[in-house]
């Protein structure tokens, strides 16, 4: 679907976006249970994160290191001195009956992402906060007995909440925002960011106005686990609110959810009024003080992040395109990187992004299973560009190697793909073809420049597909011109 203009019917969108992290730390934020994903329900939990009386959390230093990790890598300034707090609200799957987080001091603020624009500018979006949280646990609902179920696996798991200034202005600028966001958390490897198991999380608050004039009501979109579908629900959402607001009605504000199916927001529950969590202190977490040389030994530590590397490939010769695919696929992106350690042949990201990708999907495995190593396909780059085979013989040996591998050039002497690259004995086979095709040679020469395809074939044919096709082209262009 085509983006919106910015200006729709005279309104202007204004969109802000909280994002729920899962941190890939070995323990829970408070506790020593293991942070885990199990299938048996209640069975990493303790006395801790399940909420009895009298327990006492303790801080979990992995979780603060990587939420500076991510601060550091959004552009946030480090708050020295940090405060827990209770946050109360009463659901089945909060043990507690209120959430340990940050309220008024986040561990990062006032940070910011820049991200490209479709004219090839950029925008920068402001990050008003990241703070530390504990994670609930999760109802489940059955549909046989109508009864429901209390599982608490997830409770305690950590979290980092990133909440954005109400700075970006279209679906387009919401994909590209979360785009990058999860690919820093993936090149830091503090989470594994599936959206589709909830561990990247995007709440979408929407609302729309005239330029220049207040901000309007919002309503917020929750859980939409894909890029595409919250591209898709905000686009539907605009357009309700403007409609509403143009046949003279009044906004709810409200928390509506994304109908795949019927492809629209749907309401969930209103909210009128901003909830009285009753933030107060947490008395049994003392203090947490970051002091500037913890900060620089986390800052040491940073990766290479996706901004860096994408202007590394632009600098490289790579086109926006290919910078792109790479920078959005870090396992890919590692490959290439890989695989230009043992060749700098300009072929080499070709065959990664069309051929090797190709190939994970079709066969349904991933690249790790693949047998086709970089140093393997870096052999099979430089066979081509040193013309020891042509392309079609390369896409034998891609397969063969790819599913056993074996090595390219054993590969090649079995199967007898070396190419016919000489000039003398394809010289010698252009003249047989032009010899014995007169008439086809007369109706080239008379105009027919379609017939250009059956000499490159039949020279194909003559040497088994072996043929050198430069050498053939320029051979054909000697003969018939």
């Amino acid at each position: 679907m085509a983006e919106k203009e910015h200006l729709i019917s005279g309104y202007e969108t204004v969109i802000g976006i909280e994002v729920h992290v899962q941190l890939t730390t070995q323990s829970k934020i408070f506790c020593s249970c293991p942070n885990i994903v199990s299938h048996e329900q209640n069975s990493t939990i303790c006395p801790i994160c399940a909420g009895h009386p009298g327990v006492l959390p303790v801080l979990n230093q992995q979780v603060v290191q990587r939420a500076i990790m991510v601060g550091l890598a959004t552009n946030c300034t480090i708050t020295e001195d940090n405060f827990f707090a209770r946050k109360h609200y009463f659901y089945p799957d909060l043990p507690k009956a209120y959430q340990i987080t940050q309220s008024t001091e986040p561990i990062c603020k006032n940070g910011y992402l820049e991200i490209p624009l479709e004219d090839g500018s950029f925008k920068k979006i402001r990050i008003n906060r990241i703070h530390m949280e504990e994670d609930a646990g999760k109802n489940l609902h059955s549909t046989l007995t109508n009864e429901s179920y209390v599982d608490l696996n997830r409770a305690g798991t950590p979290l980092l909440e990133i909440v954005t200034e109400p700075d970006i202005s279209s679906p387009y600028e919401a994909r590209m925002y979360l785009k990058m966001l999860r690919n820093i958390v993936m090149y830091l490897n503090v989470g594994t960011a599936n959206m589709e198991e909830g561990a990247f999380r995007a709440d979408t608050n929407i609302s729309v106005r005239k330029p220049g004039a207040p901000l309007g009501t919002k309503c917020e979109l929750k859980n939409i686990n894909s890029f595409k579908f919250i591209s898709d629900a905000i686009e539907y959402e605009v357009e309700r609110q403007i409609a509403l607001l143009e046949n003279g009605q009044k906004i709810i504000q409200q928390t509506r959810l994304w109908d795949t199916k019927e492809h629209k927001t749907v309401p969930m529950r209103s909210k009128e009024e901003a909830a009285d969590y009753r933030y107060f202190p947490d008395p049994d977490l003392p203090p947490l003080h970051i002091d500037a040389g913890w900060i620089a030994q986390v800052k040491n530590t940073l990766p290479e992040l996706p901004n860096a590397r994408y202007q590394r490939y632009l600098i490289s010769g790579l086109s926006a395109y290919e910078a792109d695919v790479l920078v959005n696929d870090k396992d890919i992106a590692d490959y290439y990187d890989q695989v230009t350690q043992f060749t700098k042949s300009a072929l080499a990201i070709n065959w990664i992004l069309r051929e090797l990708m190709a190939f994970i999907k079709e066969e349904k495995t991933s690249l790790s299973e693949c047998k086709l190593t970089p140093a393997l396909l870096a052999e099979l780059v430089t066979l081509i560009d040193n013309k020891t085979i042509n392309n079609r013989a390369a896409q034998e040996v891609f397969e063969i190697v790819a599913k056993t591998g074996q090595s390219p050039q054993e590969v090649v002497k079995e199967k007898g793909l070396e190419q016919v690259g000489s000039s003398e004995e394809l010289e010698k086979i252009i003249q047989e073809i032009i010899s014995a095709n007169p008439g086809n040679v007369a109706e080239y020469k008379a105009g027919k420049i379609k017939l250009w395809g059956f000499f490159v074939g039949q020279a194909m044919q003559k040497t088994k597909g072996k043929g050198d096709p430069q050498v053939i082209n320029d051979l054909l262009k000697k003969y018939l011109s």
